[in-house]
């Protein structure tokens, strides 16, 4: 959301411009609301961006000319903000999709009124009821909505789309999170949103979240750390495969994850992939390749698929950046044959990491969480490698979290240690990594056991909260 804030509900309209019918509708909609309130203009303008195409729609079926609102001024030409031909004076109705605070419309309130343009009043097609149109009225402008989400989600639970229980808890959040239009909240800006959210990701449990999960691997992932309650991610980062399958083995029983650099393989061969596949099987647990690709989509098919690891037959999991864009998951798909192999793997995007001094900033983060809820291939995200609970609010994900150890510290190069409980309650941690905590243990079984339940306590208690 703009103000940003976490909601247990969104309303996405951005992808109607792919359903013409939608849109025709929608905007049929718009013009009888406009009509029945009798409400004139010289001019129709669109909030960037998701608006602009229902404002071209209402602009041509009142043939009411149209003005365009830039978010920022070119910085050549002209270098105006709003484009069209009007007069100060002129009168313009302006169109939205859909409004929490009203502070995008009240943005496009002040550009418009800085070129002498009159706006009294603006349509939505959903209004979320969080303060609004109190907000707007403050500023001199009605909104009027065609539907609020109060309405909207009574319709789907008449519909049988929805259960009673998200139609009140969704109503519990709208009534207690009241926001003024510059994201503070009505009331004091002291109080947590999650708090009244009871759909916040780290409230959930691993089975209610699979249940929301849009990658089949994630779902299966949920249900598997569930029914073998573990959240323990074995970084198993040996160089000798005897080595790793012994560690798969002794700790394969209190694990649901276990990470591989298999780069990193010296005596790398088809009959250690075959027993680790072996020991994941006995023990219940997946295998992720900790490869974190990052190229352009045709090399990261064949990096995938091809060369001596051949990843894609056997991983479940993989990492990779998001600096390529969305055609890191779409590279990755290309290297799999068909809808059901999808289904059998999945990418966590890395977002954040564990080392200091490493140069992803909150807008890479914003990006990152883009292409993971966004697009046709969210299907084949898993989830989030993370280190903090804000780091993405969809409860479908998974966060996975590197650098847990008991005694927290930092090492010669840089990587900065948390301890369980700090990771999975304040950090919003689903899994734990671990990795030397567990290797360097004088025995590597009780320390595995020791981790698990360690963090498995933590995830209790935070969802018991």
């Amino acid at each position: 959301m703009k103000v940003g804030i976490n909601s247990p509900v969104y309303f996405d309209l951005r992808v109607i411009v792919s359903y013409p019918d939608v849109m025709q509708t929608v905007s049929d909609l718009l013009v009888a609301h406009i009509k029945g309130l009798q409400l004139s203009s010289q001019h129709v303008c669109g909030v960037p961006y998701t608006a602009l195409p229902l404002a071209t729609i209402v602009s041509l079926q009142q043939n009411t000319p149209m003005l365009v609102r830039r978010k920022e001024a070119k910085a050549y030409g002209t270098k105006k903000l709003i484009e069209g031909i009007f007069n100060a004076g002129d009168t313009c109705l302006i169109v939205e999709d859909v409004v929490t605070s009203g502070s995008s419309i009240l943005d496009t309130v002040r550009d418009l009124q800085s070129e002498g343009i009159v706006v009294t009043d603006a349509v939505v097609v959903v209004d979320r009821e969080q303060g609004g149109v109190a907000n707007i009225a403050k500023h001199g402008v009605r909104m009027h909505s065609l539907f609020t989400l109060s309405f909207l989600l009574n319709t789907l639970l008449e519909a049988g789309r929805v259960e009673k229980t998200t139609v009140d808890a969704v109503a519990k959040y709208i009534a207690a999170v009241q926001i003024n239009s510059d994201g503070t909240f009505i009331g004091g800006d002291k109080r947590d949103p999650d708090e009244a959210n009871e759909f916040a990701r780290t409230k959930l449990t691993y089975e209610s979240r699979a249940n929301l999960a849009k990658s089949a691997i994630a779902k299966r992932l949920f249900n598997l750390m569930a029914s073998k309650q573990t959240n323990l991610c074995l970084a198993a980062d040996l160089t000798k495969s005897d080595d790793i399958l012994d560690m798969a083995d002794k700790c394969g029983p209190y694990i649901c994850v276990l990470k591989t650099h298999v780069d990193i393989v010296e005596d790398f061969s088809e009959s250690f992939i075959s027993n680790l596949q072996a020991l994941a099987k006995r023990h219940n647990f997946l295998l992720m390749e900790d490869r974190k690709f990052v190229d352009i989509g045709n090399t990261v098919s064949l990096q995938y698929s091809k060369g001596i690891y051949k990843i894609s037959s056997w991983a479940d999991l993989v990492t990779a950046h998001t600096l390529p864009g969305r055609s890191i998951l779409q590279g990755l798909k290309t290297a799999l044959n068909g809808d059901d192999a999808v289904k059998e793997r999945g990418v966590f995007l890395l977002a954040e990491m564990s080392s200091s001094g490493n140069l992803i900033d909150d807008k890479y983060k914003e990006s990152s969480n883009k292409i993971a809820t966004e697009g046709g291939d969210v299907d084949f995200v898993a989830g989030i490698v993370g280190q903090s609970a804000n780091c993405f609010a969809f409860p479908g994900l998974i966060q996975l979290t590197p650098g847990i150890k008991i005694d927290e510290s930092v090492d010669k190069l840089g990587q900065q240690y948390q301890s369980p409980e700090s990771a999975v309650k304040e950090r919003g941690a689903d899994i734990g990594v671990v990795g030397r905590g567990i290797l360097q243990a004088n025995n590597v079984q009780q320390a595995a056991i020791n981790y698990r339940d360690r963090l498995w306590a933590a995830y209790t208690e935070r969802v018991a909260k």
